[in-house]
């Protein structure tokens, strides 16, 4: 069907009405003119031409005055009101907004304004006894759903499930960790694609559903080494999905080349000196003398050989935190695992408290020193020197004190006790045997070599007895630090999207889009105003992604006017050390690639970022919705389209101490967004190139910088 160049039905309401007016002006024009002239040529008389010509001047301006009189009096009480009415309807239908319409803008309307308050309370009550249903009938769902969430969040290995054109769909908190994943984003940009494409067709080719394949891969960068496990997913059409679990271990190649490259330096120097060694003592016969200058040469290569020995050793005892990795450990729980465990054999600690994470095994350390405390309170039979004596002195020591000091990055952890020195031989033999009959294996000297440490009895002042433990601080407590989101994103529906290269002919939905938003020094970009804040949200699938939130502070350069500080709140000392503008672009410009932009009053914010698009190195050419032209276009351009107004429309609050601050303004229009999405679509609007054509309508209230 082809389609018409000129259809009224394109032209909104109020134009369709004011055309219908200005035609029947017309008409009456034509039609006055019309008699005149008959009447004229009728009566017959020349000198009645002026006369005829005033009264047509007369009665035209008459007609078209009263005209115009009846279409404003027309315009504003029926064709406005209808189209505000049809704004308020479409509203209730599509953006779930359940407040009372205002029957007093639809006076004029007769009966229409209370029909349309009962269809839509109606509507309402349909949709709130639908909720409730779909509600008791997935809320079983729910729960495991929530569980599932929780329990992968947890898992210490990165997980992230691909469609099979490689588009991330799922991913929990490790793998966000690892390489910085994005819901609809290519996997390939995180991660190199070579090992990976290489293991997916290898799966495939097998059509082994239970089929999985390991692989080593690099993020993009190359900075770092993460081994992979690869499992595809069953496909009812098209190229299958895959379940990728990651692994880092850059770590474990690193600590792996410097043990390879210390055993060889360990081969290297001490072949040397253990030939020479060799060869000078074949050269001395057996029983005989040996010449000064050979003794000389003996004892210097000896004395190499031991030196490469002790510097090896040390550099091997050095480097074994580092094989063995420790999780940091609070010295709190480390002293409250200890007194429970003493509690248990009838001894008393007390403890101080210290703002200290060691690195250390928990577990090893506590059976260490409650082995200790067992043999000094004199509760080991088989060593103990008479019965009810302990192997300190003459006396039951049964009340022990557990403190820590700080020393040069370690903490000498020190369990003191009133009596008699501990003697070497009885410790020795504690950290001889087993620290406990259910861990054999596991020895006081197995514990200290694994630690990389010593273990002494020392004298205090005042008398007191102390065995002191050195252990590595990791670091010293402080506030909690703002707690990392580690909930798994998903979206299983992108699974089965079907994907299209041109953005104009792709549907609403099936768009990725970041809405973002930037608090300024000022309003004029072109006399040196500044970004002082850059945040933007992430919506795909036609849900906002929580988790995938960009909020960045920016150094502007130059001092933030009290005027602005009042608006936004962000001061010259909050900006000082933020990254500048270069930065923060590039950072921006990588959250939002391959998405469409949303802004509210877009061309303000494009300005900003646009005119710095050398220093950032990146063109923001991406294709741009405004809500403010999507507000014109559901509400006409009519009604107020700020911020404000939008969202009070659409039932959307934004928290006071969010307003003027760039996320708060991010989620609010985020927000509207998505309710006006519904929307449009009702009205006909359902691909990018439609909305686009739409907005250009209303290109006098802001430039369209698609």
């Amino acid at each position: 069907m082809t389609q018409r160049p000129f259809a009224l039905s394109r032209l909104g309401l109020r134009m369709r009405v004011f055309l219908f007016f200005a035609a029947l002006a017309l008409g009456a024009l034509g039609l006055l003119a019309l008699g005149l002239m008959v009447g004229f040529r009728r009566l017959g008389a020349p000198d009645g031409l002026n006369a005829f010509v005033q009264a047509g001047v007369i009665g035209g301006f008459g007609t078209v005055g009263l005209v115009a009189a009846v279409w404003y009096l027309f315009d504003v009480n029926v064709a406005k009101p209808i189209d505000v009415l049809a704004g308020a309807l479409r509203v209730r239908a599509h953006a779930d907004v359940g407040t009372a319409l205002d029957a007093d803008m639809a006076q004029y309307l007769g009966d229409l304004a209370p029909a349309a308050q009962a269809t839509t309370l109606t509507l309402s009550d349909t949709r709130n006894a639908l909720a409730e249903a779909v509600a008791r009938e997935t809320t079983r769902l729910s729960a495991e759903n929530t569980r599932l969430a929780a329990l992968l969040s947890d898992v210490p290995v990165g997980v992230v499930l691909c469609s099979g054109d490689h588009q991330l769909v799922f991913y929990n908190g490790v793998a966000a960790g690892l390489i910085g994943a994005g819901l609809d984003r290519r996997l390939f940009d995180y991660l190199r694609e070579g090992p990976i494409l290489h293991a997916y067709r290898r799966l495939i080719d097998t059509a082994d559903a239970d089929a999985a394949s390991d692989l080593l891969c690099a993020t993009r960068n190359g900075a770092d080494i993460l081994a992979a496990r690869m499992r595809l997913l069953p496909a009812n059409d098209g190229p299958p999905g895959y379940v990728l679990t990651l692994r880092d271990v850059t770590a474990d190649f690193a600590t792996h080349a410097a043990r390879e490259a210390l055993l060889a330096e360990v081969l290297d120097r001490v072949r040397r000196p253990a030939a020479n060694l060799r060869a000078l003592l074949a050269v001395i016969p057996e029983g005989t003398p040996t010449p000064p200058a050979m003794d000389a040469a003996l004892r210097a290569e000896a004395d190499s050989l031991s030196r490469a020995v002790t510097d090896v050793a040390q550099r091997a005892e050095e480097g074994r935190g580092e094989v063995f990795a420790r999780t940091p450990l609070r010295m709190t729980d480390l002293a409250d695992s200890l007194r429970a465990r003493m509690e248990a054999m009838g001894l008393t600690l007390t403890a101080a408290d210290a703002p200290l994470l060691l690195r250390c095994d928990g577990f090893e350390v506590v059976m260490l020193l409650a082995r200790v405390a067992q043999g000094i309170a004199g509760q080991d039979v088989a060593e103990q020197e008479g019965a009810g004596q302990g192997l300190v002195g003459q006396h039951l020591i049964t009340a022990f004190d557990f403190t820590v000091t700080e020393d040069s990055g370690t903490a000498l952890l020190r369990l003191c006790w009133q009596g008699e020195a501990l003697r070497i031989g009885p410790l020795e033999a504690w950290l001889n045997g087993a620290l406990d009959a259910d861990v054999p294996g596991v020895t006081g000297r197995h514990v200290l070599t694994g630690h990389a440490t010593e273990i002494w009895p020392e004298t205090l002042a005042g008398g007191t007895q102390a065995l002191c433990l050195p252990l590595r601080i990791a670091r010293r407590t402080g506030p909690r630090p703002k707690p990392i989101s580690r909930a798994v994103v998903y979206d299983f529906e992108l699974l089965g999207r079907a994907r299209n290269a041109a953005v104009v002919d792709t549907a609403l939905t099936d768009l990725t889009y970041v809405v973002f938003d930037t608090e300024t020094t000022g309003l004029r970009p072109d006399q040196g105003d500044e970004i002082v804040q850059i945040a933007a949200v992430r919506i795909v699938n036609g849900k906002r992604v929580a988790a995938e939130v960009f909020d960045m502070l920016v150094d502007p350069g130059r001092a933030i006017p009290v005027a602005s500080t009042a608006v936004h709140g962000i001061t010259d000392a909050m900006v000082r050390g933020a990254p500048d503008i270069a930065s923060a672009g590039r950072a921006f410009h990588k959250f939002a690639e391959g998405a469409v932009l949303i802004a509210h009053n877009a061309p303000f914010d494009m300005a900003f970022l646009r005119r710095h698009e050398s220093a950032i190195g990146q063109q923001f050419d991406h294709p741009i919705l405004d809500t403010v032209l999507l507000s014109a276009v559901v509400f006409g351009q009519h009604e107020t389209h700020s911020l404000d107004a939008l969202t009070h429309r659409l039932a959307i609050t934004i928290p006071e101490e969010a307003r003027h601050t760039a996320i708060g303004d991010s989620v609010a229009t985020a927000d509207a967004f998505l309710k006006l999405l519904p929307m449009l679509q009702g009205r006909g609007l359902r691909s990018f190139g439609a909305v686009l054509t739409e907005m250009r309508r209303h290109g006098r209230l802001l430039k369209d910088l698609n």
